[in-house]
């Protein structure tokens, strides 16, 4: 009864979200998710399969004949601010900034992205001190007696 638990459950393997910032970076084709990840025949298969039962990609036909390339979906698009903050994340604390093999920047001016912010809705940057987090509608028991425990030790 986790909201993280479940996004691990449908793009936390390895390959998964591998194959789906390859697909943001405009990978469609199989040969070319297993030529850009250097990924197993079998693992890539399992993976696609997955993400397109997920709803994360759709398979589309390509051309004629019996070709299919794997596009995003709405669900799928909607994973672009987790990647891109994973990958900011990675650049400072993991590779350092000196040595990230990529910088997104925006086509229209060219300049560098800015980086991934929880933002209040008046526009305020918050820290995780600044958020609680409550009940909503789908917690469980076990998930009440969890918050109301994290409280107490707060």
């Amino acid at each position: 009864n986790c909201s993280v638990a479940q996004a691990l459950e449908v793009v936390g393997q390895w390959w998964s979200m591998l194959i789906v910032r390859e697909a943001f970076m405009g990978t469609r084709r199989f040969r070319d998710f297993q030529q850009n990840l250097g990924i197993a025949r079998n693992i890539l298969a399992a993976r696609l399969r997955k993400l397109t039962r997920q709803g994360v990609l759709r398979r589309a036909p390509a051309g004629g004949g019996r070709r299919y390339e794997y596009r995003l979906t709405d669900k799928g698009r909607a994973l672009f601010p987790a990647i891109t903050a994973l990958r900011q994340w990675a650049d400072r604390w993991v590779l350092g900034t000196d040595k990230a093999p990529m910088h997104a920047v925006e086509i229209a001016s060219g300049e560098e992205i800015a980086e991934v912010r929880v933002l209040s809705r008046a526009g305020r940057e918050l820290a995780p001190w600044d958020v609680a987090l409550i009940a909503g509608p789908g917690a469980t028991r076990a998930r009440l007696e969890a918050i109301l425990k994290a409280r107490k030790l707060a």
